[in-house]
Order: structure tokens, then sequence, then C-alpha cells
């Protein structure tokens, strides 16, 4: 009994924040509904006289044109192609009947319909929309509508609670509630949107609604779930709302979205790559191809180069480097903290816009491999058909032969070609054989790789003798 009675005290004691449920969020869905609405876009299929297509001949047709008409056959006229309608959801930012969405729900659509949670229906005129950030404007003629204020997706902590409101399925003002899982998520798509990721129900239907936080402002616009069965498994992202903001402004006044380019290629730091470039953890993005005569280029960023900051925000994963230089716009100066090789430095770089750049290659016809050496690869120099395939190759030695078997692992394979061995470019031959002379047993070592016209550094610590 004295047992009992202990248990008992020690479960009233413990603080009652540990055990509360959540509290509901009746307030903040009656606020937040009215200002959802649901988007119908139909895509028009192929149009022809039901006349034509019976195989009647209009009355007006001059007799010299009558044979286009005769009719088709035992098989009938070749079918139209029908409508083809699709929809999601979005939600009014603007009295006047300023809306946003997705831009995968609008595309390549001839009408939009907007419903309102009153069940009125709208005609919308597509403002502008943005594929890279998955962001479209739509506005409807309408006043006096209510709206929803946005939030701070950035003061959102993992673990907080968040409610989608949307039309999953053509279920119109469907609430579903969930918590914050990450932030900072990156696709290769939309390298742009560092997306918040949660466990909230988002089902096909969802895209362009709301993410609201427990204060009822919008966080983020529900884009898209990973699945292998096209429903909900608990993978949903959402775009942030400052990354919606400046989308929409740049639409609003120019009719375009602009970026700010850095003209690099990067890639992920790992326990490996820091230990070979000198760094005490892995950190920052690793730059693997510094585009010629770009900003980066002009600014004095190097190959080998880890960038570890951008105007005093850090750089934790390569994947954190593309929507901060992104949102900024062209022209504007940045100050990028980099590492290079063992030493800390500042440099100031001057964005621009993207321009497609191709870099030339200089010929080399020798045909004599390396012997085997410290890195347990055989090498030769590369030849002029492979050359003139990778007009943007310039320099480097190809991997014809590969005996460690920590460099398999790493992930180096036949038909590579080395550019860069840690800080130092591999011109000829005789550079490659000249620096793997001079490198330490057991000391890790950063490659850089080129294949198939893209580049990254591979890292590993070659056999001890």
């Amino acid at each position: 009994m004295q047992n009992i009675k202990a248990l008992v005290c020690a479960f009233l004691l413990i603080p009652l924040t540990a055990i509360a449920a959540p509290a509901d969020f009746v307030d903040i869905v009656e606020a937040s509904v009215p200002a959802v609405v649901n988007i119908e876009t139909t895509r028009f299929g192929q149009r022809s006289d039901p006349e034509v297509q019976r195989g009647q001949m209009p009355e007006d047709v001059p007799e010299l044109f009558r044979r286009f008409f005769e009719p088709f056959g035992e098989g009938g006229p070749p079918r139209a192609r029908p409508d083809q309608r699709g929809g999601g959801s979005g939600f009014i930012v603007r009295e006047n009947g300023l809306i946003l969405t997705n831009h995968h729900v609008i595309e390549d659509a001839d009408e939009i319909i907007v419903r309102l949670a009153d069940r009125r229906e709208f005609v919308a005129e597509l403002v502008g929309s943005d594929a890279e950030t998955d962001i479209a404007v739509l506005r409807i003629e309408a006043e006096d509508l209510p709206t929803l204020a946005y939030g701070d997706s950035t003061a959102l902590r993992v673990g907080e609670w968040v409610i989608a409101i949307g039309s999953p399925f053509q279920f119109e003002q469907s609430v579903t509630a969930g918590i914050v899982s990450a932030k900072g998520r990156t696709q290769a798509q939309q390298q742009y949107v560092p997306f918040i990721q949660s466990d909230v129900a988002i089902n096909r239907g969802n895209s362009g609604g709301p993410l609201i936080d427990v204060r009822g402002r919008v966080v983020g616009i529900n884009s898209w779930i990973l699945s292998s069965s096209g429903g909900n498994i608990g993978l949903s992202f959402s775009i942030p709302i400052e990354t919606a903001v400046s989308t929409v402004e740049q639409l609003l006044e120019y009719g375009k979205v602009s970026r700010g380019y850095l003209g690099v290629g990067i890639q992920n730091v790992d326990r490996q790559r820091a230990d070979a470039l000198g760094l005490d953890r892995p950190v920052g993005a690793l730059v693997n191809r510094v585009e010629e005569g770009g900003a980066a280029a002009r600014a004095g960023i190097e190959v080998g180069d880890v960038i570890l900051e951008v105007d005093g925000r850090p750089i934790e994963v390569f994947s954190d480097l593309p929507p901060i230089v992104g949102s900024v716009r062209p022209g504007q100066e940045i100050q990028l903290k980099v590492w290079r090789w063992g030493k800390q430095r500042s440099i100031m770089v001057t964005l621009e816009q993207r321009e497609e750049t191709m870099a030339t290659a200089d010929g080399e016809g020798a045909s004599d491999r390396s012997p085997s050496n410290a890195l347990g690869l055989t090498v030769e120099p590369v030849d002029q058909e492979l050359r003139r395939r990778a007009s943007d190759l310039e320099g480097g030695v190809v991997v014809s032969d590969i005996e460690s078997d920590n460099a398999y692992r790493a992930g180096i394979r036949r038909g590579d070609v080395i550019l860069m061995i840690n800080s130092r470019q591999i011109a000829s031959l005789d550079d490659f054989e000249e620096i793997v002379e001079g490198i330490e047993p057991g000391r890790s070592v950063a490659l850089l790789v080129w294949r198939n016209g893209n580049s990254q550094f591979l890292a590993y610590t070659p056999e001890r003798d």
C-alpha cells in the first residue's frame, strides 16, 4: 500500500507541461479557413466542329473543299483530345483578391477557377509564377476578402505544432496537424528553397495551401510529399513564407524573379574530406568548379575552397548555400568566409545573373602511363578524343587502373579524370607523379575528379606500405 501511495505522489509531482496534451486548434482554424481557397484548373483539349466530328458536311462548304469532309469510314472521326483538369489549394493575402498557390498547380492551365470558402467562384488571372520556387500569384475581382497574415518561419522550432488547410482529393477546407520535423531541406529541382519538413498529413490537392503556426500565421506553402504510394506517409515539405514573399514581390514589381548567381559547383564535406582539407569537422560547401569569367572567378574563389559563411550566415552543409545566394539580388555584394587549404580568409563577391559559360581546353597528345604509386592508381594523359567530347575539360590525367581498395571504396573509377590533388592542379602526367611522391603515408588526400561532365572532390586515405 505504501508503494502505491509513493507512486501516486511521484506522478502528481511530474510537471504538468510534460503530460498535458496540446490545446485544440479550433480558434486558429475558424479564423483561417475563410481565407483558404480551392483552385480548379482546365487545360483545353482539341476543339472541332461537331458536324465535322460526325462526318457530316456543313452546308456552307464550297464544292472544291467538300472532299475534305467526307465521312471517315467505319472507324468514325479521330477523337478530339479531352480537357485536362487539375487543382489544388491557395490562400488570400490581400483583401482585393491576391492569392498565393504553387506554380505546379496552375502550370499550363488555360482556365483557373477559384472557389472561396463561402462557395463563391471566380475566374482567376495569373499574375505571375516561378518554377524555381514553385510559387504562383493569382488575382480575382473581389473586395473585402478575408486574408491570412504572414508569420516567421525562421522562428519555427523542430517539434513545434503546425496546421495545414487545403483540398486533398477535393475534400475542401480539410484541416490536418502535426509537428515540424526539420528545416532547411532541399531537393535538386528546387535548390533555392530551404523546405520545412513536417509530418502534417498532406495529400494530392493540398498543394498551394497554407502551413500555419500556433499563432495563426502562415509560415509556409505546402508544396510536395515524399511517398512511394502517392499518399501521405509523414514526409511533407513546405516552402518557407520568406522565400514565397520574396518571389511574390519580384513577380508583382518586375514580372519575373532575378536571383544572385555565384558561378561555382559545390558538394558536401564529409568527415574524410574535412580531414584532407584540414578542417576540424565536416562543414561548409566545397567548391569543385569555378565558372570562367563568373562572379566567383573574378573575386578570386578557387577550386578546393570551402565556403563557411555568407554575410555571417553559417553554411553547415553545402545545400545551405544556394538558397542564401539566390535570395540576394544580382549586382549586390556579399562577404564569404572561405577555408583554403588550412587558412581562413574573407572574400567579397559581387553577384551576377546566371549566364552559361564554357571553358576551353588545350589538347595533349602523350600516350604513356604512370607506374603504380602511393595513391594506388595508374593514370595516363587525357587523349584528344576525350578532350573533343568534353570541351570544358582542362588538364588532368585519366585513371586507367585502380590497385587500392581504399580508392575504390572512396568512389574512384576507371575513366575518371583527376584534375587536382589537395591544393595542386594536375596539368600533366609529370605533375601527377611529382605531387604523389610528396604525399605523406596514412594522411587523407582530396582528389578533384571529373566524370561525365561533372566534377567533385573525393577523399580517402591511401594504404600504408
